[in-house]
């Protein structure tokens, strides 16, 4: 078992904590919030800590599960960041969905510093946080991703290295740029036939056998029916991550035109006030359009 801080206890990262202390491992936790810290040790033992670097001293490994590049950037640098705490050899490992270019960037401070530094993105969404089958995408030095496979394997159901420092992270937009055209295409089905006057469970059962089936289509497709979206993974984070994948794809030269038009139907689901409906709720959109 290994001494572990965890940084950030938001949907994600509260559950994914909670699968490490499961598992036995020593964990102390940092939230930018310290209440949500000391709720999660009143529920699960182990220890709060008031910064990145506190949390991080003695540690064998630093997990970070935060929101964006700025986040991450403040939980990593500075004197109060986890690389001030951490003893060379430490690893550490970024769950955080962020751009390839400040992965490296942090991925380059922390090998200055003799640590190692695993990006690590994940899918499944808080379910998938919640029961430990996450889907972990991961980049960076394969000695560093030895080491921590061991314990990213505590919530994950597949958890693979693709490549070197960012390769995690390119992996996750890669994801990311599958759902949205997935999400959209049940979206659009499932509104035609509703109009149609099909039975939608019926409808599902049938089609989810075949050629049509998707992850979306078996857990979504029932709340979305029922115009239920306060859940799931919020429309300000997938716009969050849409934007880092047009941004690569920009640099990269790759044409993303379904990509961007998704973003688009998701910034008229934030007008609707949906910024925090999960993203299922590109249906909401069509029925407005539709009447």
């Amino acid at each position: 078992m290994a001494r572990v801080a965890f940084l950030g206890l938001g949907v994600m990262g509260f559950p994914m904590a909670r699968h490490l202390a499961a598992k036995g491992h020593d964990v102390t936790v940092y939230n930018r919030t310290g209440a949500k810290a000391a709720d999660w040790v009143a529920r699960h033992g182990g220890r709060a800590a008031a910064t990145p670097a506190q949390a991080a001293t003695g540690a064998e490994f630093v997990m970070a599960c935060v929101g964006n590049d700025d986040d991450l950037r403040s939980v990593c640098l500075g004197d109060e960041g986890a690389f001030a705490g951490m003893a060379p050899g430490t690893v550490f490992v970024d769950h955080t969905t962020v751009s390839a270019s400040v992965t490296r960037e942090l991925a380059a401070a922390a090998g200055d510093r003799g640590l190692g530094f695993v990006d690590a993105p994940v899918s499944g969404g808080q379910a998938g946080a919640e029961n430990g089958v996450l889907s972990v995408m991961c980049g960076g030095r394969a000695e560093d991703y030895v080491r921590a496979e061991p314990i990213i394997a505590a919530y994950a159901r597949i958890c693979r290295r693709l490549g070197d420092s960012g390769a995690g992270q390119l992996a996750k937009m890669v994801n990311q740029i599958c759902i949205a055209g997935l999400v959209q295409g049940l979206a659009e089905g499932l509104s035609f036939a509703e109009k149609a006057g099909l039975d939608i469970g019926e409808l599902v059962e049938v089609i989810s056998q075949g050629a049509a089936g998707s992850w979306q289509m078996a857990n979504r497709h029932k709340t979305m029916a029922e115009g239920k979206y306060d859940f799931g993974f919020a429309v300000d984070w997938m716009r969050k991550d849409l934007g880092i994948c047009l941004a690569a794809g920009d640099d990269l030269g790759v044409s993303l035109p379904v990509t961007a038009l998704v973003d688009q139907f998701y910034k008229d689901v934030q007008a609707m006030g949906g910024q925090r409906w999960d993203t299922s709720s590109l249906i909401a959109r069509l029925r407005k359009l539709n009447g």
